[in-house]
């Protein structure tokens, strides 16, 4: 006898359907998965037999023949367990096929014949919102977020087959508190949040509080400059509490990925908050960007989709883990290729990223430096000149003064500071963009024009060589936002020019040269 059961697999952050075929015919009793399954579904012959018998469910002693269609893609993950569970008891005459019709199965099977949860179940819900969808009760929730027909969840296969029988009712979903409350207590940070306190904790550094106001306003990339403990990573930690929440359509492409990635979800399965992550700066390539060998999963800069990206010793990374941040860092989003396929990753984010003035960290302080003026060189070119093109904020840091330390004023707090970025986040919103690092060119010469002497300002910065293309634009995004931030007129300021050149990362500055820290 043959069963059909939906389900569907994972392609990068993309759900694919696939038909569960399962075939059950006289002959000696064998077990046999084809359709290109990787090691995960092979392995379900055992988890789907030892399900079965521990729900008190017959395993049929005959020639069983799995195939999962469309034949032609690569299919992985153990979410096939279910279907392929169910498919069995359907061919072997357990369950009646009627009883199935129109719905689609996804979840991974324990061997005592409970449900769970499976990655990227929201992706997957997506695309089998034209049916009746059962999954394990740890992914119901994020399933619902999702537009699909109909959602039923199950804690174990004895009791999905009951339910399927009608000889009970369908479990209601379980809240978000009790899911939470099983689960234990979360960790900090478990969102991709840290807790790291208050902005008005930070004493002194007014010019790189500005700086990290305005990245936050108008989306731009920030990289800071500083010895050891002059407070670069307390203040790119605070950054994604000066963000506003995320919107509904981004919220939605967040939980994709991180659910995609196996990250943390919050208990109602949205991520509403801004993402931060801070790999090592031992990180690889593919790590950074995303891909893989036996399924492509997102990179550290899709994980930062929609909030911060935080790179700590910036200098210490492979020069082709910085470069491959450049295409990303342009478009928003990153392609992966490999012999197994491709796929698009979203991947817009602001870029924070913080190093040491040179290798001992006292950057060219005299008594206290250790390094010549060519290694100091060398440190810094290990960020390209196109990559430091892409920053639009460069800040240079230097320990706080003692009497700031110990009895100074504490500056503003991150509520107030939030406020003014939330003004300046909303006054973009009506140029149809999130922020003001989204503007394109066309878009900038149109709505957002500047004064006579502004304009004379930058053209004298290109003619000098001082900035490229990319980078008018840029200083052309970046007045923008501090005219924002200024609640100024829709023309942008010659001061807000000046201001956005100050604030604007050059090649000569991280060199040391006379201009330089």
């Amino acid at each position: 006898m043959l069963a059909t059961i939906p389900s569907a697999v994972l392609i990068g952050v993309d759900g694919r359907s696939v038909s569960v075929e399962v075939h059950v015919s006289n002959g000696l009793p064998g077990f046999t998965v084809v359709g290109l399954p990787d090691a995960a579904v092979r392995e379900s012959r055992d988890r789907v037999r030892a399900a079965l018998l521990s729900s008190r469910l017959a395993w049929p002693l005959r020639r069983v023949t799995v195939n999962l269609a469309p034949s032609g893609v690569r299919k992985g993950g153990a979410g096939l367990d279910l279907p392929i569970a169910v498919g069995l008891l359907v061919a072997s005459g357990e369950l009646a096929p009627e009883l199935v019709d129109g719905m689609a199965f996804l979840g991974e099977l324990g061997l005592d014949g409970s449900l769970r949860g499976v990655p990227g179940t929201l992706v997957l819900a997506e695309e089998l919102r034209t049916r009746m969808l059962v999954v394990p009760e740890a992914s119901s929730h994020e399933a619902s977020l999702s537009d699909c027909r109909g959602i039923r969840c199950a804690p174990d296969l004895a009791t999905l087959v009951a339910c399927v029988r009608g000889d009970q009712e369908w479990p209601c979903r379980p809240s978000p508190q009790s899911r939470a409350g099983r689960a234990g207590a979360r960790a900090p940070g478990a969102d991709g949040i840290p807790s790291t306190g208050d902005l008005r904790d930070v004493r002194g550094q007014r010019f790189a509080r500005r700086a990290l106001e305005v990245a936050a306003a108008g989306g731009h990339h920030l990289l800071m400059v500083g010895p050891p403990g002059s407070g670069k990573t307390m203040l790119a930690n605070r950054l994604p509490d000066l963000l506003p929440p995320l919107d509904r359509s981004t919220a939605l492409e967040v939980t994709r990925i991180h659910s995609v990635a196996g990250a943390p979800l919050p208990p109602d399965g949205l991520v509403t908050r801004p993402p931060f992550r801070a790999p090592h700066h031992g990180a690889s390539p593919v790590s950074m960007i995303g891909g893989g060998t036996t399924w492509m999963r997102p990179g550290e800069i899709s994980l930062a989709h929609g909030g911060v990206l935080f790179l700590d010793e910036m200098g210490e990374f492979p020069a082709t883990v910085l470069d491959a941040l450049r295409q990303p860092l342009e478009e928003g989003q990153v392609r992966v290729s490999r012999a197994r396929g491709s796929t698009s990753f979203p991947a817009r984010f602001i870029l924070v990223g913080a190093m040491n003035p040179c290798p001992c960290g006292e950057g060219g302080m005299p008594g206290r430096c250790r390094c010549s003026d060519a290694a100091r060189q060398r440190y810094a070119r290990r960020l390209s000149a196109p990559l430091l093109d892409r920053f639009d904020l460069a800040v240079r840091l230097d320990r706080p003064e003692i009497d700031e330390l110990i009895g100074g004023p504490g500056g503003e707090s991150t509520a107030t500071v939030a406020h003014r970025v939330a003004s300046a986040r909303a006054r973009a919103s009506a140029r149809a963009v999130r922020a003001n690092a989204q503007l394109a060119g066309p878009a900038l010469r149109r709505e957002v024009p500047m004064e006579d002497e502004a304009t004379a300002l930058v053209e004298h910065e290109l003619r000098s060589g001082m900035l490229s293309a990319r980078g008018m634009h840029r200083v052309h995004r970046l007045a923008r936002t501090l005219a924002d931030l200024d609640v100024a007129g829709p023309t942008i300021a010659v001061g807000h020019v000046r201001e956005a050149l100050l604030l604007r990362c050059r090649r000569e500055l991280l060199l040391g040269g006379e201009s330089g820290w």
